[in-house]
């Protein structure tokens, strides 16, 4: 398969919003355009979001919360409707991956599980219909009457969500807040709108209870709205640190709930009984995960001095193999960066990287081979100072940095020494020693010899990271509230 044998995916109401549990004709004639990636070519336009679409919508979802049937289900009703969600989530999950690739530029023979991946994760949260401790008998401190400890929907819930991974981190919101009983306004990316519109037509042909969920396309000054409506009880982001800076200050002005999922400059400590070419080949096979496009990226590659010049030969030699191009190709091991924007972000740093010291053993550039599409080179920077702008900032592309270290404690420093902490690795053949090192890192995942993230049980940050977890029963702790309730004696069903 390659990009002139496919073709955009379809959709019913690229012209509307999904909101009230309809397709709604948008306040304005203003548009986003999305630009495919891969050949620079306008495949889709969407409405913009106006003023009174965004306040129409939370209308839509707060009358569904208050009013509606939706938070009085019990939570196995709630849960049918959810596995409906997940078998219409694979009917069309065609449709997903070809957005994701187009918009985003990851590789299909990837794009193409998500929608399996996604319906798996609603029917883990529709599972825990069945475990989760939504109300639990508790004995209370003064030993009278019955205590309880019931667990209810936070209320409405506004989902606001990237382009790098779009259906993804809309279902690790969604997922929870549904099973809870909230109800949510989603809020697209101009540059990613596709997935979340293939999900609204599954929510409008299961036959989701109107305003359950709403969807619309909005840039930032209508996007802030939803976060200063104080009929939103809940925001849920994932995105830049400036934004959630912005989001947790709004938030906080009207003690609002928020839980926000941030950037990385995350670390990779490889200890000196680990070979160097096997650490290699795991680093850059992870970096062309959507091209270095991801929170989680492991950029920062921290090695003792005496084996820093040939660990960097054995990352150069391998990163610089790496097959870019069509993402849709078969053989292709790295697609285009998700728009030109984001090229010319992972240009300036790149040149940062150079007049600031920086040695670098391969890429920098724009493919010779391509002359369309927003590709970028593998690239290895020797020799980085952990100081300088490539060794703090969030590139967000396929650049990865070396820096020698002097010892254990001294790469355990350097990894620490950033403002976030959500992704590390330690690379060791002793399980016990990793186990030691990992309880130094001040990151919210650890993996072992590998960069390994789980973002379907447990995924956050430390520090600028972020704040609050996504995925399994930790992420659904931030869509409820714990009500205490003490009674003069059990309900029925507890006698």
């Amino acid at each position: 398969m390659s990009i002139a044998e496919t073709a955009p995916a379809a959709l019913s109401h690229p012209d509307a919003f999904f909101i009230g549990g309809q397709w709604v004709r948008p306040s304005s004639d203003a548009t986003f355009e999305v630009d495919d990636s891969a050949t620079e070519e306008i495949f889709l336009r969407v409405p913009e979001a106006q003023s009174s679409d965004m306040s129409a919508a939370v209308t839509a979802a707060r009358a569904a919360f208050d009013e509606g049937p939706w938070p009085r289900m019990s939570h196995r009703k709630r849960a049918e409707y959810m596995r409906e969600l997940a078998n219409g989530i694979r009917r069309r999950s065609e449709d997903f991956a070809q957005f994701w690739t187009r918009e985003s530029g990851i590789l299909y023979t990837m794009s193409k599980f998500d929608g399996e991946t996604q319906a798996k994760l609603f029917e883990y949260y529709a599972d825990l219909a069945d475990t989760f401790p939504f109300e639990e008998p508790v004995a209370t401190s003064f030993g009278d009457g019955f205590g309880m400890i019931v667990r209810e929907p936070v209320g409405v819930v506004g989902a606001i969500v990237p382009w790098n991974g779009a259906f993804g981190t809309i279902a690790l919101k969604i997922a929870p807040a549904l099973i809870a009983g909230c109800t949510a306004v989603v809020k697209s990316s101009p540059e990613a709108p596709g997935e979340a519109y293939v999900l609204a037509e599954v929510a409008d042909e299961i036959g989701l209870p109107p305003g359950v969920l709403n969807f619309l396309t909005a840039d930032r000054e209508v996007s802030e709205q939803l976060v200063r409506d104080p009929r939103v009880d809940k925001i849920a982001f994932t995105g830049s640190n400036a934004a959630g800076q912005r989001i947790g200050s709004i938030c906080g002005e009207r003690l609002a709930r928020f839980s926000l999922e941030l950037g990385g400059k995350s670390a990779a400590v490889i200890l000196d009984d680990y070979d160097l070419e096997t650490a290699a080949r795991a680093l850059s096979g992870a970096e062309c995960w959507i091209a270095g496009q991801v929170c989680s990226s492991v950029t920062r590659i921290i090695v003792s001095k005496p084996r820093h010049d040939q660990f960097v030969e054995a990352l150069t030699s391998v990163f610089s193999q790496v097959v870019v191009g069509d993402p849709f190709a078969e053989g292709t091991e790295m697609g285009p960066l998700a728009s030109s924007r984001q090229r010319d972000r992972v240009e300036y740093f790149v040149a940062k990287g150079i007049s600031e010291g920086a040695t670098l053993t391969t890429g920098g550039g724009r493919p010779k081979h391509l002359d369309r599409g927003w590709y970028f080179e593998p690239t290895v920077f020797a020799n980085v100072d952990n100081s300088s702008t490539i060794g703090r900032e969030e590139i967000f592309g396929p650049v990865l940095s070396v820096i020698p270290a002097a010892n254990e404690a001294d790469a355990v420093r350097i990894a620490n020494d950033t403002r976030f902490g959500l992704n590390a690795s330690v690379f060791t053949n002793d399980v016990d020693r990793a186990r030691d090192v990992s309880s130094r890192l001040l990151s919210g995942t650890v993996g072992h010899n590998g960069v390994r993230t789980d973002v379907a049980t447990c995924f956050g940050g430390f520090k600028q990271s972020g704040i609050g977890r996504e995925g399994g029963t930790e992420g659904l702790h931030s869509y409820v509230e714990a009500k205490m309730l003490i009674l003069d004696a059990p309900p029925s069903r507890y006698r």
